[in-house]
């Protein structure tokens, strides 16, 4: 997975770079040695936590209808984050490796959905 301008941004500087920031952390954990893949993730699960954060202020400051909706989604992948670093930590790196397969397509979705719904709503404001 490598950051595409074309198919990832969505024309808010202040999505696009924590999206390019994902992106490439993404694609880290995907080629990362069982050595390097613990602190990978963890790299990974702080950035997606701020990179949550910052989108929730940035749904208030816009009015966001679909506020609930998005949060939910967020606090979703953060529980699983938080599970699968259980096990990265205990040293389990299969289940936390089959996620990040996962990833590019979940990313793929959230942002032509939610997040371009998002953008939307900052552009009007």
């Amino acid at each position: 997975m490598a950051w595409d301008e074309s198919r990832h941004a969505l024309g808010v500087p202040a999505m696009d770079d924590t999206h390019r920031e994902f992106v490439e952390l993404a694609y880290a954990l995907l080629v990362a040695s069982d050595e390097d893949f613990p602190a990978v993730f963890v790299r990974l699960h702080e950035h997606t936590r701020q990179h949550f954060e910052h989108e929730g202020k940035l749904m208030k400051s816009c009015r966001f209808p679909a506020i609930g909706e998005h949060n939910s989604e967020h606090l979703r992948v953060l529980g699983e984050l938080a599970h699968f670093a259980r096990g990265v930590a205990a040293g389990r790196l299969g289940a936390a490796r089959e996620y990040a397969r996962n990833l590019p397509a979940w990313f793929a979705t959230h942002l032509s959905t939610m997040d371009s719904a998002l953008a939307g709503c900052l552009k009007k404001a």
